[in-house]
Formats: structure tokens, sequence, C-alpha cells
């Protein structure tokens, strides 16, 4: 079964649609969506294990210009899966 996270994104306003259109093309990233509040944008990272979830997140995802910071919630397994 596939781990979720939710990378919640702050994002320099003049660069938010450089930042969506980066996390579109990057591996383990499943969704991508532009919010309004105190976050800019939210990308579903899925992968295969909970161990794969930092790389994404710092190699990948922190990593692009323009996001100023990053708040990673993990899903739990569902239960009975």
């Amino acid at each position: 079964m596939a781990i979720k996270a939710f990378v919640l994104i702050v994002v320099d306003p003049a660069k938010t649609m450089d930042v969506y259109n980066s996390l579109r093309a990057v591996d383990g990233i499943a969704e991508v969506y532009q919010v309004m509040g105190p976050y800019d944008i939210v990308a579903v990272v899925e992968v295969p294990t909970l161990t794969d979830v930092p790389g994404v997140i710092s190699k990948h995802i922190r990593a692009v210009d323009g996001i100023e910071s990053t708040t990673t919630c993990v899903s739990f397994p569902e239960a009975g899966s």
C-alpha cells in the first residue's frame, strides 16, 4: 500500500505559478493544488514506503526556487490494509 503525505507549502507570491508547474513534474507527487489561506500550495506525495517521503520533500520539493516553507502531514495507513 502506498504512503500519502500532504505537503502544505508557503510560496513567494511572485513565483506561485512557477512552483506549481515545477511540482506537477516531480516523480512521487500525485496531485498539486493552489489553495487560499495560510498556505499557497498543497502537494500530495504518494510513494511506496514511509522512508521515501523525506527524499521527495528535501530533494524535490524544498529545492524548488520560490518555496519559503513547508509543513508535511503523513497519513496513517488505513486500518485493515
